[in-house]
Protein backbone atom coordinates (compact mmCIF):
# COMPACT_ATOMS: atom_id res chain seq x y z
CA UNK A 1 0.00 0.00 0.00
CA UNK A 2 1.38 3.40 -1.01
CA UNK A 3 0.62 6.28 1.36
CA UNK A 4 0.54 9.71 -0.28
CA UNK A 5 -0.53 13.20 0.70
CA UNK A 6 -3.58 14.71 -1.01
CA UNK A 7 -1.75 18.01 -1.41
CA UNK A 8 1.66 19.66 -0.98
CA UNK A 9 1.07 20.81 2.60
CA UNK A 10 2.38 17.50 3.95
CA UNK A 11 4.92 14.92 2.82
CA UNK A 12 4.94 11.19 3.60
CA UNK A 13 7.78 8.72 3.16
CA UNK A 14 7.67 5.13 4.41
CA UNK A 15 11.03 3.45 4.93
CA UNK A 16 11.82 0.30 6.89
CA UNK A 17 8.29 0.12 8.31
CA UNK A 18 8.52 3.71 9.61
CA UNK A 19 6.27 6.45 8.20
CA UNK A 20 8.01 9.83 8.19
CA UNK A 21 5.28 12.47 8.03
CA UNK A 22 6.25 16.13 7.60
CA UNK A 23 4.29 19.36 7.69
CA UNK A 24 5.47 21.08 4.51
CA UNK A 25 4.77 24.79 4.81
CA UNK A 26 8.17 25.99 6.04
CA UNK A 27 7.70 29.52 4.69
CA UNK A 28 4.82 29.97 7.13
CA UNK A 29 6.49 27.97 9.92
CA UNK A 30 4.19 25.07 8.96
CA UNK A 31 1.11 26.97 10.09
CA UNK A 32 -2.16 25.08 9.94
CA UNK A 33 -4.53 25.82 7.04
CA UNK A 34 -7.37 23.94 5.33
CA UNK A 35 -5.04 21.88 3.12
CA UNK A 36 -2.84 20.80 6.00
CA UNK A 37 -5.82 19.86 8.16
CA UNK A 38 -7.23 17.75 5.34
CA UNK A 39 -3.88 16.13 4.60
CA UNK A 40 -3.37 15.23 8.26
CA UNK A 41 -6.72 13.48 8.37
CA UNK A 42 -6.22 11.51 5.16
CA UNK A 43 -2.63 10.52 5.91
CA UNK A 44 -3.40 9.27 9.42
CA UNK A 45 -6.37 7.31 8.08
CA UNK A 46 -4.15 5.63 5.47
CA UNK A 47 -1.40 4.86 7.97
CA UNK A 48 -3.89 3.31 10.37
CA UNK A 49 -4.99 0.88 7.66
CA UNK A 50 -1.47 -0.08 6.56
CA UNK A 51 -0.21 -2.84 8.85
CA UNK A 52 3.23 -2.75 7.23
CA UNK A 53 3.79 0.59 9.01
CA UNK A 54 4.90 -0.05 12.57
CA UNK A 55 5.86 3.44 13.74
CA UNK A 56 5.22 7.07 12.72
CA UNK A 57 7.55 10.06 13.03
CA UNK A 58 5.79 13.44 12.82
CA UNK A 59 7.82 16.62 12.29
CA UNK A 60 7.94 19.98 10.55
CA UNK A 61 9.92 20.82 7.43
CA UNK A 62 12.59 23.45 7.98
CA UNK A 63 13.49 24.81 11.39
CA UNK A 64 10.11 24.65 13.12
CA UNK A 65 7.52 22.06 14.15
CA UNK A 66 4.38 24.20 13.80
CA UNK A 67 3.66 27.81 14.71
CA UNK A 68 -0.08 27.33 15.20
CA UNK A 69 -2.87 28.33 12.85
CA UNK A 70 -2.24 30.44 9.75
CA UNK A 71 -3.16 33.77 11.33
CA UNK A 72 -2.42 35.69 8.10
CA UNK A 73 -5.07 33.64 6.31
CA UNK A 74 -7.42 34.28 9.25
CA UNK A 75 -6.87 38.01 8.73
CA UNK A 76 -7.73 37.73 5.04
CA UNK A 77 -10.84 35.72 5.86
CA UNK A 78 -12.05 38.34 8.33
CA UNK A 79 -11.58 41.09 5.73
CA UNK A 80 -13.29 39.15 2.94
CA UNK A 81 -16.15 37.70 4.99
CA UNK A 82 -18.08 40.30 7.02
CA UNK A 83 -21.00 37.93 7.61
CA UNK A 84 -20.64 36.45 11.10
CA UNK A 85 -22.66 33.35 10.25
CA UNK A 86 -20.36 32.50 7.36
CA UNK A 87 -17.26 33.20 9.47
CA UNK A 88 -18.59 30.86 12.12
CA UNK A 89 -19.23 28.17 9.52
CA UNK A 90 -15.74 28.55 8.01
CA UNK A 91 -13.89 28.17 11.29
CA UNK A 92 -16.11 25.30 12.45
CA UNK A 93 -15.25 23.45 9.25
CA UNK A 94 -11.52 24.17 9.52
CA UNK A 95 -11.30 23.11 13.15
CA UNK A 96 -13.58 20.13 12.60
CA UNK A 97 -11.29 18.81 9.87
CA UNK A 98 -8.25 19.38 12.10
CA UNK A 99 -9.95 17.50 14.91
CA UNK A 100 -10.61 14.51 12.68
CA UNK A 101 -6.87 14.24 12.04
CA UNK A 102 -6.05 14.57 15.73
CA UNK A 103 -8.59 11.90 16.63
CA UNK A 104 -7.03 9.55 14.10
CA UNK A 105 -3.61 10.19 15.65
CA UNK A 106 -5.00 8.96 18.96
CA UNK A 107 -6.77 5.95 17.49
CA UNK A 108 -4.41 4.51 14.86
CA UNK A 109 -2.58 1.44 16.20
CA UNK A 110 0.95 2.66 15.47
CA UNK A 111 2.90 4.68 18.05
CA UNK A 112 3.64 8.24 16.92
CA UNK A 113 6.90 10.02 17.76
CA UNK A 114 6.89 13.81 17.64
CA UNK A 115 10.22 15.21 16.47
CA UNK A 116 10.12 18.72 17.88
CA UNK A 117 12.32 21.67 16.99
CA UNK A 118 11.82 25.43 16.86
CA UNK A 119 8.36 26.92 17.30
CA UNK A 120 5.57 24.84 18.84
CA UNK A 121 2.60 27.18 19.14
CA UNK A 122 -1.17 26.90 19.24
CA UNK A 123 -2.20 23.93 17.11
CA UNK A 124 1.43 22.79 17.22
CA UNK A 125 1.11 22.25 20.97
CA UNK A 126 -2.03 20.19 20.38
CA UNK A 127 -0.25 18.05 17.79
CA UNK A 128 2.75 17.53 20.07
CA UNK A 129 0.38 16.44 22.85
CA UNK A 130 -1.36 14.02 20.47
CA UNK A 131 1.93 12.24 19.74
CA UNK A 132 2.59 9.19 21.91
CA UNK A 133 6.24 10.05 22.54
CA UNK A 134 8.07 13.31 21.90
CA UNK A 135 11.72 14.26 21.61
CA UNK A 136 12.50 17.97 21.51
CA UNK A 137 15.66 19.80 20.59
CA UNK A 138 17.05 22.27 23.09
CA UNK A 139 16.07 25.16 20.81
CA UNK A 140 12.36 24.28 20.83
CA UNK A 141 9.96 26.75 22.43
CA UNK A 142 6.30 26.42 23.30
CA UNK A 143 3.29 28.69 23.72
CA UNK A 144 -0.42 27.91 23.53
CA UNK A 145 -0.87 31.49 22.26
CA UNK A 146 -4.62 31.44 21.55
CA UNK A 147 -5.31 34.18 24.10
CA UNK A 148 -3.03 36.52 22.13
CA UNK A 149 -5.41 36.49 19.16
CA UNK A 150 -8.56 36.60 21.25
CA UNK A 151 -9.79 33.04 20.99
CA UNK A 152 -9.97 29.87 23.06
CA UNK A 153 -7.84 26.77 22.39
CA UNK A 154 -8.70 23.90 20.07
CA UNK A 155 -7.02 20.67 18.97
CA UNK A 156 -7.80 18.89 22.22
CA UNK A 157 -5.27 20.95 24.18
CA UNK A 158 -7.85 21.73 26.87
CA UNK A 159 -8.36 17.96 27.22
CA UNK A 160 -4.70 16.94 27.20
CA UNK A 161 -3.03 19.69 29.20
CA UNK A 162 -4.83 19.10 32.53
CA UNK A 163 -4.01 15.41 32.19
CA UNK A 164 -0.28 15.73 31.44
CA UNK A 165 0.34 18.67 33.79
CA UNK A 166 -2.30 19.75 36.31
CA UNK A 167 -5.38 21.94 36.16
CA UNK A 168 -3.51 24.88 37.67
CA UNK A 169 -0.64 24.56 35.20
CA UNK A 170 -3.04 24.12 32.29
CA UNK A 171 -4.84 27.31 33.31
CA UNK A 172 -1.50 29.15 33.43
CA UNK A 173 -0.44 27.91 29.98
CA UNK A 174 -3.82 28.63 28.38
CA UNK A 175 -4.83 31.90 30.07
CA UNK A 176 -1.44 33.64 29.97
CA UNK A 177 -0.03 32.23 26.73
CA UNK A 178 3.53 32.65 27.98
CA UNK A 179 6.40 31.15 26.04
CA UNK A 180 8.49 28.40 27.68
CA UNK A 181 11.50 26.40 26.59
CA UNK A 182 11.99 22.70 25.92
CA UNK A 183 13.39 21.96 29.37
CA UNK A 184 10.32 23.49 30.99
CA UNK A 185 8.08 21.58 28.57
CA UNK A 186 9.71 18.36 29.77
CA UNK A 187 9.21 19.38 33.41
CA UNK A 188 5.53 20.05 32.63
CA UNK A 189 5.18 16.63 30.99
CA UNK A 190 4.66 17.84 27.41
CA UNK A 191 7.76 16.08 26.06
CA UNK A 192 9.68 12.94 27.03
CA UNK A 193 13.24 13.94 26.21
CA UNK A 194 15.23 17.05 25.35
CA UNK A 195 18.42 16.66 23.31
CA UNK A 196 20.94 18.94 21.60
CA UNK A 197 19.69 20.07 18.21
CA UNK A 198 22.49 18.28 16.35
CA UNK A 199 21.44 14.98 17.98
CA UNK A 200 17.69 15.24 17.35
CA UNK A 201 17.54 13.28 14.09
CA UNK A 202 19.74 10.49 15.43
CA UNK A 203 17.81 10.16 18.70
CA UNK A 204 14.47 10.06 16.90
CA UNK A 205 15.72 7.52 14.35
CA UNK A 206 16.98 5.24 17.10
CA UNK A 207 13.68 5.41 18.98
CA UNK A 208 11.65 4.82 15.81
CA UNK A 209 13.77 1.81 14.88
CA UNK A 210 13.33 0.41 18.37
CA UNK A 211 9.56 0.70 18.14
CA UNK A 212 9.46 -0.62 14.57
CA UNK A 213 11.06 -3.94 15.58
CA UNK A 214 8.83 -4.29 18.63
CA UNK A 215 5.61 -6.30 19.05
CA UNK A 216 3.31 -4.04 17.00
CA UNK A 217 0.11 -5.91 17.96
CA UNK A 218 0.94 -5.44 21.64
CA UNK A 219 1.93 -1.80 21.02
CA UNK A 220 -1.47 -1.16 19.44
CA UNK A 221 -3.31 -2.63 22.43
CA UNK A 222 -1.09 -0.69 24.85
CA UNK A 223 -1.73 2.63 23.08
CA UNK A 224 -5.47 2.00 23.03
CA UNK A 225 -5.55 0.96 26.69
CA UNK A 226 -3.66 4.01 27.88
CA UNK A 227 -5.80 6.42 25.86
CA UNK A 228 -9.10 4.90 26.96
CA UNK A 229 -7.99 4.87 30.60
CA UNK A 230 -8.54 8.64 30.70
CA UNK A 231 -12.30 8.11 30.66
CA UNK A 232 -12.73 4.55 31.99
CA UNK A 233 -13.58 3.27 35.43
CA UNK A 234 -11.15 0.88 37.08
CA UNK A 235 -13.53 -2.01 36.45
CA UNK A 236 -13.82 -1.12 32.75
CA UNK A 237 -10.06 -0.78 32.43
CA UNK A 238 -9.36 -4.11 34.10
CA UNK A 239 -11.77 -5.85 31.71
CA UNK A 240 -10.14 -4.15 28.74
CA UNK A 241 -6.68 -5.22 29.92
CA UNK A 242 -7.88 -8.80 30.36
CA UNK A 243 -9.31 -8.89 26.84
CA UNK A 244 -6.21 -7.29 25.29
CA UNK A 245 -3.74 -9.60 27.05
CA UNK A 246 -5.71 -12.68 26.01
CA UNK A 247 -5.76 -11.44 22.43
CA UNK A 248 -1.98 -10.84 22.46
CA UNK A 249 -1.46 -14.36 23.79
CA UNK A 250 -2.66 -15.78 20.46
CA UNK A 251 0.05 -14.04 18.41
CA UNK A 252 3.38 -15.39 17.20
CA UNK A 253 5.07 -12.40 18.85
CA UNK A 254 3.86 -13.52 22.27
CA UNK A 255 5.21 -17.02 21.69
CA UNK A 256 8.49 -15.52 20.51
CA UNK A 257 8.72 -13.16 23.46
CA UNK A 258 8.11 -15.93 25.99
CA UNK A 259 10.61 -18.23 24.28
CA UNK A 260 13.23 -15.49 24.12
CA UNK A 261 12.79 -14.75 27.82
CA UNK A 262 13.23 -18.39 28.78
CA UNK A 263 16.19 -18.83 26.42
CA UNK A 264 17.76 -15.55 27.65
CA UNK A 265 18.06 -13.96 24.21
CA UNK A 266 16.69 -10.89 22.43
CA UNK A 267 13.25 -11.54 20.90
CA UNK A 268 12.76 -11.24 17.16
CA UNK A 269 9.25 -9.87 16.75
CA UNK A 270 7.50 -10.03 13.37
CA UNK A 271 4.73 -7.63 14.22
CA UNK A 272 1.78 -9.96 13.64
Amino acid sequence: MTITSPNSSMIVEVKNSIAHVAFNRPNSLNALDEDLAQALSEIMEAIGQDHSVRCVVLFGSGDHFMAGGDVKSFHEKLKSEPDFTQRNKYFKTLIGTFHVGLTKMRTIPQPIIGKIRGAVAGAGVSLALACDLTIASEDAFFTLAYCHIGTSPDGGSTYSLPRVTSMKRAMEIALLGDRFNAKTAMEYGLVNWVVPGDNLDTEVDQLAERLAVGPSHAHAHTKKLLNQSLHSTLEEQLKAEQKAFADCSTTDDFAEGVAAFVEKRTPRFKGD
